[in-house]
């Protein structure tokens, strides 16, 4: 198998700070590779260096003549007055225009002459993928390719990356992404580089033996150390040439186990403050902009501890909704009647500004010097900030020296510290590295009060949320009972439903064209049993219906736990299947009858 890139003893660092050193890695056709580290350990950088934007302190990239690399930066930037179709500057003829155009369209980008400058985030990251999708590379690098894309968007492209025979190197958040598209994982640790052959769960698996195999050994230099330690201390201060090496030797350890620990993820348990009965109440909402209508009439009763994940499109008024939740944005008629105990906490997406002056660890003080996790045991803001990966050094770095990951996770500790009972989080896995998406998962699922999360990371919506609002766009808005992947199957469920009840439909309206005059045939009866057959099915369709519709109003209930959820859910696929055998079979009879 041809290797399309290669990377030799490659090292970098970012002013005083190595990022990775010495490392070697081979990228051959039609491996899909994802990349991950924390925030701030390169992972860009190492992208930059291999599409030529940045160069590396050691080493050198190595890629043949003939392969050509397309690059989607995590934050494209066009000039001032591009139009879409200028903003695809891969396309070189009149081919991969009309790739470009199709990729587009299927992005639901369709005006093509539209100025960048009047597009949203989300839509100019479509844009520059349907860019870098339509130059038909050999080699693609994607930084966080699934940032602003809603759900729709990410599965198309899921699909689009699996079916492809490119070969691909990606930055990504997104694990369920990780799982279904790629073949390998690299993870740079410590400046490490470290490859695993399979995809996102194979790799927390090896990870994890890893990790155990890594402890093991750092116990026993710990041990040994704590025995050479006490040697030096006894050790008069003339030395032996024998007694040197064995010097040389205890330093070379003493380096050793200054190595960072990895003790797994410890869970971070914060009492919240308390919160009474009351949430709150959306008492008749409706809200408009323009045509473009949000909400019409919405009620909806909020219960205590509730965690309710918010899905849609984009555009459909998913932040909308929670900014008027909290007063930013007014109703235009009805209101949120909200307990008197609610402390909201809210994250929102387009972040905190910051003074860029201030040291990390001032910025939370500022807020609070401690935060309780109940039973009088505190956390001081410099322990809290370590659970969110800002070491003791780093959290006296300036703000202005923090990468964008780094600046969300240091937004995510203000809210967090202030100790609310009601955390509403819009888009909170964007830029934030997968290290930090478990600690706050972590985090939700052991949070004593209300959560609303507005995500695309699949992921994140099934370990977090027990319920769903769909917001469909023109105001409709469903209410799901369970989380993202229970949604999804039960969606796909119902499109294959729909699928065949069309297909019945189509077939009888074939049978009932009038056939052409001609010889005339008698027409065959049914049988007894047949008959039988025709006047038990009817009954047995009846009470099939009966059955799905009081399965789908306990599904619509909102008071199931999970497993009656589930039972539910398997119960209605059974029944919509049995009631397309039988409706099937009552057409073929009723042609007889």
């Amino acid at each position: 198998m041809a290797a399309n890139l290669q990377g030799n003893n490659l090292t970098k660092t970012f002013g005083p700070l190595l990022l990775f050193e010495n490392i070697n890695f081979v990228i051959n056709e039609g491996q899909r590779i994802g990349l991950i580290a924390r925030n701030g350990s390169g992972k860009t950088t190492l992208l930059n260096i291999i599409a030529g934007k940045e160069e590396a302190d050691a080493g050198e990239i190595m890629i043949p003549k003939d392969v050509r690399v397309a690059y989607l930066e995590q934050d494209p930037q066009f000039l001032h007055g591009t139009t879409v179709m200028q903003a695809c500057n891969n396309i070189k003829d009149r081919a991969s225009e009309q790739r470009a155009k199709k990729i587009l369209t299927q992005l639901n980008i369709t005006c093509f002459e539209q100025k960048v400058e009047e597009l949203s985030g989300g839509q100019i990251k479509r844009v520059a993928l349907a860019n870098v999708l339509a130059a038909e590379p050999d080699l693609l690098l994607l930084d966080e390719p699934t940032n602003h894309l809603d759900l729709d968007m990410t599965e198309w492209l899921e699909d689009y990356l699996r079916r492809s025979k490119l070969s691909l190197l990606m930055v990504t958040h997104d694990r369920y992404f990780l799982d279904h598209v790629c073949s390998d994982i690299i993870e740079i640790d410590r400046k490490k580089l470290y490859q695993y052959k399979g995809n996102y769960s194979y790799y927390l698996e090896k990870r994890q033996e890893r990790i155990t195999a890594e402890n093991a050994e750092l116990d026993h230099a710990n041990n040994l150390f704590r025995r050479e330690l006490e040697w030096m201390r006894r050790q008069p201060q003339a030395r032996t040439t024998k007694a040197k090496s064995r010097i040389d030797a205890f330093y070379d350890l003493e380096e050793k186990v200054k190595q960072q620990r990895e003790q797994g993820i410890m869970k971070l348990k914060v009492q919240a403050s308390y919160v009474g009965t009351k949430i709150f109440e959306a008492q008749y909402v409706s809200k408009s902009f323009g045509d473009v209508k949000i909400l019409k009439d919405f009620h909806y009763i909020f219960k205590r501890y509730e965690k309710l994940g918010i899905v849609g499109n984009n555009g459909t008024g998913k932040s909308t909704f929670v900014k008027m939740l909290t007063g930013e944005i007014p109703p235009d008629s009805g209101r949120f009647d909200v307990g008197e105990t609610v402390r909201f906490g809210y994250y929102s997406q387009a972040g905190l500004e910051f003074n860029e002056s201030m040291r990390v660890i001032d910025v939370v003080r500022e807020i609070a010097e401690e935060i309780s996790l109940g039973k009088g045991k505190k956390l001081t803001a410099s322990q809290f900030l370590q659970h969110f990966q800002f070491t003791p050094e780093t959290q006296h770095n300036y703000v202005a020296k923090l990468s964008g990951g780094e600046r969300r996770r240091l937004y995510l500790c203000t809210v967090l510290i202030r100790n609310p009972n009601f955390l509403i989080l819009d888009e909170p896995t964007n830029d934030l590295d997968i290290v930090t998406l478990n600690v706050l998962e972590d985090y939700l699922q052991s949070f004593n009060g209300c959560v609303i999360v507005v995500s695309h990371d699949r992921y994140f919506m099934d370990k977090v949320v027990n319920h769903l609002l769909v917001f469909h766009g023109n105001a409709e808005i469903k209410n799901f009972p369970g989380n993202y992947s229970d949604y999804r199957w039960w969606k796909e469920e119902n499109v294959k439903r729909e699928q065949a009840q069309q297909s019945k439909q189509q077939l009888k309206q074939q049978k009932d064209v009038p056939k052409p005059q001609g010889k005339v045939t008698e027409k065959k009866k049914l049988s007894y049993k047949e008959q039988r057959e025709f006047e038990t099915l009817e009954q047995e369709i009846a009470e099939l219906e009966a059955k799905k519709q009081q399965l789908e109003l306990d599904l619509s209930s909102g008071s199931l736990n999970y497993s009656e959820l589930m039972e539910k859910l398997t119960s209605i696929v059974e029944v919509n299947q049995l009631l397309d055998d039988k409706t099937f079979r009552w057409l073929e009879l009723s042609e007889l009858a």
